[in-house]
């Protein structure tokens, strides 16, 4: 029987093009594409790579099944606490 995770991803624009895409779930779980639709596959590659090394090492595999992002706008930092 085969589970479907679910996990945030943030994709990351880079200065020289393409996309790093980050799985704050799965430290150390980063990974690059050309274009949105390259990177997306690329962190489905990443992720199934992340859980196949937990299962071998009978690790836990975490989800993102309740937790979600969001923004948060901060206006006005002081110079100096």
């Amino acid at each position: 029987m085969k589970r479907i995770f679910r996990y945030n991803v943030i994709f990351r624009p880079e200065p020289e093009g393409g996309f790093t895409v980050i799985v704050p779930s799965l430290p150390g779980c980063v990974t690059y594409g050309r274009n949105l639709k390259e990177a997306k596959k690329m962190a489905i590659d990443a992720i199934k790579g992340y859980i196949v090394s937990l299962r071998k090492h009978k690790e836990p595999i975490p989800t993102d099944e309740e937790t979600f992002f969001s923004s948060i706008e901060v206006k006005r930092v002081p110079m100096y606490a």
